[in-house]
């Protein structure tokens, strides 16, 4: 089948998880097999032979209109994606779409399609994000709220009628069963409007960790161009591989960097403060409600401590495991 227009451009991330990138990468390159494009891996400073192992099956393989490039250093996940956006395609053209895939994430058959008939045929829409399920069929929760004050009680105060009342300002959004407009999606599966990317801006490399999806949908919407869930978009998500998030004990110093630095970009420093201390204050009601009825608190230990202290020291961007930055490959 001869390509179509318009021009697709993939990036695939890595950092240290080269089998399974080099799965996403091929699973991706089927599922754009009558698209326009080409896909790109960027390996993200993992310095323990990805690169080298990627480039070699990519050239052994002779898979088609794929590279493999190198970041040079380890930004995190935004930085990561950036280097593969403005790399661009080969023959120097420009792409009309960015497709952002995790490096653990497998689209289902037709999944990127739909992504981009959707987006074609909405030209209001800015970003469009798939559907994610585990191997098992287990949904993923990824579509959202902006965060705000509100969205900071209901969500550490984990009280039935707050949360009621609340509802319609909490930051997790039931999965949709069919396509609608949501406020931002983890970005596991998402493509870009190249446009909007060039009107706002590409992912804030301010963020190492988490909660740059949020913004580059804020500002998305700030701009007029707002983010779709696309339900007919299917990714299969192992989830958290190379950030070992399901094994944290407690939550990590970038979690919270990226936390104050959202709020104070999007709202200033006095709306930041004011969150911390709205998390804070449901934090320790929901911590004494569990005290009187004999239930653990659902937050990881020292996780209000960590908070507040990040409030009121900025800590480094990044976090060490093992003496090496901690990056984020996944989206969500």
């Amino acid at each position: 089948m001869p390509p179509s227009e318009p021009k697709l451009l993939t990036v695939v991330l890595n950092w240290r998880t080269p089998d399974m990138t080099l799965r996403a990468a091929e699973t991706a390159l089927r599922e754009m097999e009558g698209i326009a494009g080409e896909l790109v891996i960027v390996d993200n400073d993992s310095r323990d032979g990805s690169f080298e192992t990627m480039s070699r099956v990519v050239s052994e393989r002779a898979w088609p209109r794929t590279r493999v490039l190198q970041s040079g250093r380890n930004g995190g996940f935004g930085a990561g994606n950036n280097v593969g956006i403005r790399a661009g395609l080969s023959d120097g053209s420009r792409p009309d779409y960015v497709y952002i895939l995790n490096s653990d994430a497998f689209p289902d058959a037709g999944a990127i399609k739909a992504l981009l008939t959707h987006l074609q045929a909405h030209p209001e829409t800015g970003l469009a994000g798939s559907y994610i399920h585990g191997p098992e069929g287990d949904p993923h929760l990824t579509t959202f709220r902006f965060p705000s004050i509100a969205s900071e009680i209901e969500g550490s105060l984990r009280f039935g009628p707050v949360s009621r009342l609340l509802r319609n300002r909490a930051v997790p959004v039931p999965i949709p069963d069919h396509t609608t407009r949501v406020d931002w999606l983890a970005g596991a599966s998402l493509m870009m409007r190249m446009e909007v990317l060039e009107r706002i801006g590409l992912f804030d490399e301010g963020f190492f960790l988490y909660f740059e999806e949020t913004d580059l949908c804020r500002r998305a919407k700030m701009a007029g161009y707002p983010t779709d869930f696309v339900r007919e978009s299917s990714v299969t998500h192992i989830g958290s591989v190379s950030t070992g998030m399901k094994e944290w004990r407690e939550v990590p110093g970038y979690w919270f960097a990226s936390r104050r630095h959202y709020f104070e970009k999007t709202h200033g420093r006095a709306y930041a403060r004011l969150a911390t201390l709205a998390h804070v204050a449901g934090g320790l009601l929901h911590r004494l409600r569990c005290l009187l009825t004999g239930r653990k608190p659902a937050d990881p230990p020292r996780f209000l401590r960590s908070l507040v202290s990040h409030e009121f020291k900025r800590p480094r961007t990044g976090a060490t495991r093992g003496g090496a930055a901690t990056p984020r490959m996944t989206g969500g």
